[in-house]
């Protein structure tokens, strides 16, 4: 199975801080923002593009998920995770 990073071809990965600030933005706004309004609420400002790099990551990795109506959450929890990747609701 294919990721979404696999299937473009990426110029410019982000830096791990840059990765890490998205990461505990999302863990302290879980369900809160959907995924446009969570790039411009970001602390510290990004491409658009780099923060697209940054989601999938999250996704494909299992550390966050999308409601039907786009809301972010963070999901890592290891024993949990396949629970919530088997919601067909959390699927994006």
């Amino acid at each position: 199975m294919e990721t979404a990073l696999e299937k473009r071809t990426i110029l410019h990965y982000p830096q791990l801080d840059t990765v890490l600030m998205v990461e505990e933005f999302i863990r302290d706004n879980s369900g809160t923002y959907k995924k446009k309004a969570l790039w411009e609420a970001l602390p510290k400002k990004m491409m658009y593009q780099t923060f697209c790099v940054i989601i999938d990551y999250l996704t494909d990795s299992g550390k966050i998920a999308f409601d039907r109506e786009g809301t972010v959450g963070w999901i890592w929890n290891p024993a949990m995770v396949r629970k919530y990747l088997a919601r067909p609701d959390l699927r994006a």
